[in-house]
């Protein structure tokens, strides 16, 4: 009993209740803990690496080249045999050298034009020179120029019959054209000068473009309308004229109300130069209103007159953008023409 009694009784733990999540935590860490110690002890058992990376640029141009030349090699080394080379290689290299060589020609071999002898007849310092002096040019034979005609466009022989026009006087040619457009109540007819017509070209070069003055009955003041010359073959020029509001709106979009066309066929043979014109029916325009509108054309571009200078001013404020340009002056001369 005493001997018992004096053995240290045992401890007694209580364990506490058992957690589920926190055990299986407890557990992974562990394993982690043994799975780092294995691979630190033998790292050239567990670092395998199965991935691989490639250039997808590589594997693009690359395997699409091996293909073709898999599919087609049969006939590449017939054709390099053919060419006497040795191999398909072979051939590669050849080809990628004459097209190397190709491009460098291409790029290197530009045509040289021949310059062109000055006139001896021409002072020093201008820009005139002589084709014919060329021998390569100066054998060329030589042909009448002939203006290109754009399809579409009437010349004046859509209209009369040149070969038998020419043989009658001024005054018949201008009777029969006259006659020609006198049943159309919105065409327009005229017979100008050859001498005023030149003012006229000469002067829509350095002035393409412009704006005249439409007087209207009851109003104060006058409507706006912009005009645009073309030459669109060598004996032809053509005349729109389209509100100026519209223009603005709508630029080159912008629908005309009257075309005039001026026929220069005969103007080195009989002094005349022919123009036939229309207005468009419903765009805000009468055939009276479309004449007063040419006959301002014809004073500003062809003028000759006292009010010559004062015009010709106009046209030069008005194509170089110049502040100074009023249209109340513009007025003022258009009202002079009457």
């Amino acid at each position: 009993m005493t001997d018992d009694c004096s053995r240290p009784s045992p401890s007694i733990f209580v364990q506490p209740p058992v957690d589920c999540g926190q055990s299986m935590l407890v557990h992974q860490l562990r394993c982690s803990r043994h799975s780092l110690r294995q691979c630190i002890a033998a790292p050239a058992k567990y670092q395998r690496r199965w991935a691989q990376v490639h250039d997808v640029r590589f594997l693009v141009t690359h395997q699409q080249a091996d293909k073709f030349t898999d599919k087609y090699r049969h006939k590449l080394q017939e054709k390099a045999r053919q060419e006497g080379l040795q191999s398909v290689e072979d051939l590669k290299k050849a080809y990628r050298d004459r097209s190397h060589d190709q491009r460098k020609t291409t790029a290197t071999n530009t045509t040289t034009l021949p310059r062109l002898s000055p006139s001896p007849s021409a002072p020093p310092g201008t820009a005139s020179t002589t084709i014919s002096q060329h021998p390569s040019i100066a054998q060329q034979p030589t042909f009448p120029v002939k203006s290109f005609i754009p399809s579409g466009l009437k010349t004046l022989s859509s209209y009369l019959d040149l070969p038998k026009t020419v043989a009658l006087p001024p005054k018949e040619i201008e009777y029969v054209w006259r006659l020609r457009h006198a049943s159309s109540p919105s065409s327009l007819c005229a017979v100008l000068p050859s001498s005023t017509y030149s003012r006229m070209q000469n002067t829509a070069h350095k002035h393409p473009q412009f704006i005249l003055p439409l007087p209207r009955e009851g109003a104060s003041g006058a409507e706006i309308h912009f005009l645009q010359w073309s030459f669109p073959a060598l004996d032809t020029a053509t005349v729109v004229f389209t509100h100026l509001a519209e223009y603005k709106l709508r630029g080159e979009f912008s629908q005309p109300h009257t075309t005039i066309t001026m026929h220069s066929e005969l103007k080195d043979q009989k002094g005349l130069v022919l123009m036939q014109g229309q207005v468009v029916d419903g765009r805000g325009v009468s055939a009276e209103e479309a004449r007063w509108l040419v006959l301002c054309l014809q004073r500003f571009y062809g003028a000759e007159d006292g009010g010559a200078t004062s015009r010709k001013k106009l046209l030069q404020l008005f194509t170089q953008g110049n502040e100074a340009f009023r249209v109340e002056e513009l007025v003022e001369e258009a009202e002079k023409i009457v």
